[in-house]
């Protein structure tokens, strides 16, 4: 045993492999911790609209609204507008005050609303925040309507001081909230899928990678380097081909959500899991084994910076932007559309086309920029004199 011990320790795929686990440590310990640092702090960055449509008492509660609410706030002017920018997630909720809703809240028997628009084409945060928003709101209304001049509003509608002031106490207690869900998300099982592809194949990718170094590294003195690099490139692409293949027929063998059809996820994997492949193999070949310490790092800042999680919305400017440039952003949102409903994934596409390209021509940079390993010279024999 203490033998075996000592030779475990002498090894050093031991102490690589030591190393590796605490550097993952390492690794997910800083970038998380400061990646999520002051997430509930930045709520004001979630954008929400309002649309009135009521000319009396929605002018002063839009406005009340816009200055008071801790969001960023603004009004649009059309409902079919807010929508469309709330399925492209340049919104996270719409408040629509419909055109009635002076009449019904003036009424005696009435009751008020109004109406929510959340868009679950998003992480599970978004829609916890923006429905608690939406309670926080119709609070504000109904405290509007005691206290901040609603009454008046009222009297100007030439109803007598007295039924204005029991219009308005009723008023509090009669506007009610309607949340309507867009693109709906089925069960918790499918919110998690982009988080799960993601991860699934970027750790897959990264692996794969590993191992077709081990490969080329033991082929190296009898192989040229630019024969090796073609035929990697080319196993790559059968293999992302295979691995997108069985990804996506899992999911649908498992009842996955897909609003935009098999095709469609199958091909936007085939994308990310190229991407993936050529980004996590580029470190490989400009730092050999080495290059899989920045691939713990990618794969970690990606799972922050992605929205798989948490809304880029709520991360810091650094995060944000350093998503911008990373894979896992665009096939993220790119699957939230597929699956669930969103606009076309053709601009999530593009961008992933452009990354995988990048990182391919670093990696034929980098083969070209190394030096060729030595052949191995056969040794001749002498037999009797000649040469054999």
């Amino acid at each position: 045993m203490k033998n075996a011990l000592i030779a475990f320790m002498k090894r050093p795929t031991t102490i690589v492999g030591i190393f590796t686990a605490i550097m993952f440590q390492v690794i997910f310990s800083v970038i998380w911790m400061t990646g999520y640092n002051g997430v509930t702090d930045r709520v004001q960055n979630l954008h929400i609209a309002i649309v009135n449509e009521d000319a009396q008492m929605g002018q002063k509660i839009a406005g009340n609204l816009v200055q008071n609410l801790p969001f960023n706030m603004s009004e649009i002017s059309s409902i079919d507008e807010a929508k469309q920018q709330l399925n492209e997630r340049e919104l996270q909720m719409v408040v629509w005050i419909p055109a009635d809703f002076s009449q019904k809240a003036s009424a005696a028997d009435g009751t008020a609303s109004i109406q929510y628009v959340i868009n679950e084409s998003n992480p599970a945060l978004i829609k916890s925040i923006m429905s608690g928003a939406a309670g926080q709101i119709t609070a504000e209304v109904n405290k509007q309507a005691v206290t901040g001049g609603i009454q008046t509003v009222l009297g100007n509608m030439q109803l007598p001081a007295e039924q204005a002031g029991a219009a308005a106490q009723g008023l509090s207690e009669r506007v009610k909230s309607e949340i309507q869900s867009t693109n709906v998300i089925q069960g918790m099982n499918n919110q998690m899928v982009p988080m799960m592809l993601v991860l699934a194949s970027y750790v897959g990718a990264m692996i794969m990678g590993m191992n077709f170094e081990q490969s080329s590294l033991s082929l190296g003195a009898t192989t040229s380097r630019w024969k090796r690099f073609g035929a990697r490139s080319v196993i790559n692409v059968g293999a992302g081909v295979i691995v997108s293949l069985v990804g996506s027929s899992l999911l649908a063998a498992f009842g996955g959500q897909m609003e935009q059809g098999f095709l469609h996820i199958w091909l936007f994997q085939l994308m990310f899991v190229l991407t993936f492949i050529f980004v996590s193999q580029m470190f490989i070949y400009l730092f050999g084994l080495s290059g899989m310490l920045f691939n713990i790092i990618l794969l970690s800042a990606q799972l922050v910076t992605s929205g798989a999680i948490v809304p880029r919305e709520l991360l810091s400017d650094f995060y944000v932007k350093l998503g911008d440039i990373l894979p896992a952003t665009y096939a993220v949102e790119g699957t939230m559309n597929i699956l669930f409903g969103g606009p076309a994934a053709t601009a999530d596409s593009l961008s992933l086309s452009v990354i995988a390209v990048v990182a391919f021509a670093v990696s034929v940079a980098a083969v070209a920029l190394k030096r060729q390993a030595a052949p191995v010279v056969q040794p001749t024999a002498v037999i009797a004199g000649q040469k054999r």
